[in-house]
């Protein structure tokens, strides 16, 4: 007997540390110290917008908004 491999769906609510972790992962592939400042701030910003609504979905609607 083979074993299937389960599909895992993505998330559609994300909670604050998978943001955190979004973040780092976004953060450390930027080789420049001025970008990473500019990605930091947008980021805790949209973060911040992002959990004062906490039913949202995560999806390119949200984000857009």
């Amino acid at each position: 007997m083979t074993k299937r491999a389960k599909k895992r769906s993505p998330k559609t609510i994300l909670k604050l540390p998978d943001l955190k972790h979004s973040k780092a992962a976004v953060l450390n592939s930027l080789p420049s110290l001025i970008s990473r400042r500019s990605y930091d701030h947008a980021i805790r910003d949209f973060i911040d917008w992002y959990c004062s609504e906490p039913r949202l979905a995560f999806n390119r609607t949200v984000v857009t908004r």
